[in-house]
């Protein structure tokens, strides 16, 4: 499945760093996500758009997940030529992630 059947997700933006964050549409799918998407797996599925680190923020109280994602804009929003120096389209691009079930 693809994880916009289950969560949604919004961005942010600070410098050269985005921030992705994804919420489950029900609470009961925030262990899979817990589970399935990683620091790792997030760098992998964006690989052509996120060239620093990615950080992974579990936020129990509100069934979130936040992930920082550094060298991420292209030099950030200022010094960009992306069409999308913000990055919002990162989020839409996350929720095109397939995960198995379990």
């Amino acid at each position: 499945m693809k994880l916009y059947e289950i969560a949604h997700s919004r961005a942010g933006d600070k410098g050269n760093i985005s921030t992705l964050s994804l919420i489950p549409f029900e609470e009961k799918d925030f262990g899979l996500l817990c589970e399935k998407i990683t620091p790792e797996a997030v760098k992998n599925h964006l690989k052509e758009h996120l060239k620093g680190s990615v950080t992974r923020y579990e936020l129990e109280g509100i069934s979130a997940l936040l992930f920082v994602c550094e060298d991420a804009l292209a030099g950030g929003v200022t010094t960009s030529l992306a069409l999308d120096a913000h990055g919002k389209c990162l989020s839409s691009a996350l929720l095109e992630m397939e995960i198995e079930e379990k």
